[in-house]
């Protein structure tokens, strides 16, 4: 389930906290934003490529530490309760 929220996170920040039910309302939050990110994205690719190349990484960077800091929390958790049932 960890990995599954991680790359669901990736291509849809937000999603793999739905999906975890970790911070499910924030992740509902993210989700909608990133999709109005995407559609201001693809709105300026062809008018502004140069920005849009600048914004794609930005993007890119933002999917990234979104999926680390999920996969980080949700390590987190699994110790926890590895450490409670010990």
């Amino acid at each position: 389930m960890k990995w599954i929220a991680t790359v669901a996170n990736f291509f849809f920040p937000g999603l793999g906290n739905i999906v975890s039910g970790h911070k499910r309302l924030l992740g509902i939050g993210w989700l909608l934003g990133f999709i109005a990110l995407t559609y201001v994205e693809f709105s300026i690719q062809g008018p502004l490529p140069t920005v849009y190349w600048v914004m794609f990484s930005a993007v890119l960077l933002i999917n990234s530490m979104f999926a680390i800091s999920l996969f980080q929390s949700l390590s987190a958790r699994e110790r926890a309760v590895e450490l409670q049932s010990s």
